[in-house]
């Protein structure tokens, strides 16, 4: 890819998490970007806000008559694109220069020194503690987010073109696009199985993926790639001990290949983000900074949206927001809420997101959900998909095992939500129903007002 004579990129699906990132990144590099999407989002505001033009009709007339230089410009798209969309069709029967976003990614990699977090669970978490402590500890690093840094209220940490910070996305094997240095993999567990079939399909990606790495790996302790291990209490190379929380922190020792470090304080919660922190420690650390800088650029991150974000955090009421859509994520926010408040009453609001993955994980979805004392259930985000038959929201919900459950609208979720009297609530999915978290923060607030 030659980028010399290039003026315009045109992203199809820029208000997705990681197109979002690239569109920010090239228009801080001066070039004139543009984008399509069919549904617009806080993100594609936020974009426009920068002076991107984005049109939300799949339609030729409304592309910016810039785009059709064919010798100055990029297409760049997302696989969530359907292969029936009239602008992406039109482009490639043209023989436009188009690219799969995890292709450009792929080649900003190559030209930087990259680190590459993989996994089916704990990539965006870990890829922002990453990426905000190489900034705090002055390695001058761009890094591309997969989701909203609460820090830099962006996808994108913005720095130099020596490093990069990427998230190893293991769906449609777009991280074996990438060039990494340096990598870890934080989880394995089966999903994407509409593109993988089979769980050792995926296994065998990871596998291909730890074979591109160059430097040096990180594995999460019991999977099965070779690697350095990291863990809570297993005896890994880089292994946390000592946990304990006060006041919703925690605080943790980490013994290392060669020292410890005690009292290790950080702002986030449930033992999964200990994981993510550990392992974006050890990258670090490995790297060559010191693990007390590590200590203290930890106290000033802040988190990710929608990664069990506190809407509301009261004595009395809390709505926490997450991105949940897997069930071993369920699982983990359940836990952490169980952890933080075990003696009040939680309500969660579930979106599904897919039906394949609901048909897929239909028992393991329902057994995660059976751990809350109440559910409110939306129907299933499509997202790419078209429906499956049989495949519904009403389906999953008689397989949830908790009395206290309710298959529910939309446009009748708030005044689902009020009757409720738990005390914890949980909004969780991958959804849109993001979108929706701010309206009922907002009547939740006037209840209790």
């Amino acid at each position: 890819m030659d980028l010399k004579n290039i003026h315009n990129i045109y992203f199809i699906g820029i208000g997705g998490i990681g197109m979002s990132a690239l569109a920010r990144y090239f228009h801080a590099h001066k070039f004139n970007v543009y984008g399509y999407d069919k549904t617009k989002t806080s993100i594609t505001s936020s974009l426009e806000d920068l002076g991107i033009v984005i049109h939300y009709n799949d339609s030729l007339d409304l592309i910016p008559k810039q785009i059709f230089d064919k010798q100055k410009t990029w297409i760049v798209y997302t696989p969530a694109i359907p292969s029936d969309h009239i602008g992406l069709s039109y482009f490639i029967d043209n023989n436009y220069l188009v690219y799969k976003r995890s292709q450009i990614l792929g080649e900003i990699t190559k030209n930087t020194y990259c680190f590459a977090v993989a996994g089916t669970h704990g990539k965006t978490t870990t890829t922002a503690i990453l990426g905000h402590i190489l900034k705090e500890v002055g390695i001058n690093a761009t890094s591309f987010l997969g989701g909203i840094s609460e820090n830099y209220n962006s996808n994108l940490i913005l720095g130099g073109d020596k490093v990069s910070v990427v998230e190893a996305d293991e769906f449609d094997r777009s991280f074996l696009q990438l060039s990494p240095n340096m990598a870890c993999i934080t989880s394995m567990d089966a999903d994407h199985l509409d593109i993988y079939g089979k769980k050792q399909e995926l296994e065998k990606s990871f596998i291909d993926f730890s074979n591109k790495v160059s430097d040096c790996l990180f594995v999460r302790k019991g999977l099965p790639i070779k690697g350095i291990t990291y863990g809570i209490n297993e005896g890994a190379d880089y292994d946390v001990k000592n946990i304990s929380i006060k006041n919703g922190t925690y605080f943790f020792d980490v013994q290392t290949p060669s020292e410890i470090i005690k009292n290790i304080e950080l702002n986030l919660s449930g033992k999964h983000n200990v994981l993510n922190t550990v392992v974006a420690l050890a990258m670090v650390n490995t790297y060559g900074v010191s693990l007390q800088a590590i200590a203290k650029a930890l106290l000033t991150f802040k988190g990710v949206q929608r990664r069990f974000t506190y809407k509301i955090k009261t004595d009395d009421l809390v709505l926490i927001d997450d991105y949940a859509h897997h069930p071993t994520e369920i699982n983990a926010v359940a836990d952490a809420v169980k952890e933080l408040y075990p003696d009040k009453k939680v309500l969660a609001i579930f979106q599904p997101h897919l039906f394949s993955r609901t048909r897929d994980f239909g028992d393991d979805f329902a057994e995660s959900l059976s751990k809350f004392d109440e559910l409110l259930l939306l129907d299933i985000y499509p997202a790419r998909e078209k429906p499956l038959e049989g495949i519904t929201s009403s389906w999953l919900l008689n397989k949830v095992t908790i009395k206290n459950k309710k298959l529910v609208s939309k446009e009748l979720l708030v005044e689902n939500i009020l009757e409720s009297n738990a005390t914890v609530m949980v909004m969780i999915g991958a959804g849109d129903i993001g979108e929706l978290v701010d309206t009922v923060k907002d009547n939740l607030l006037n209840r209790v007002a």
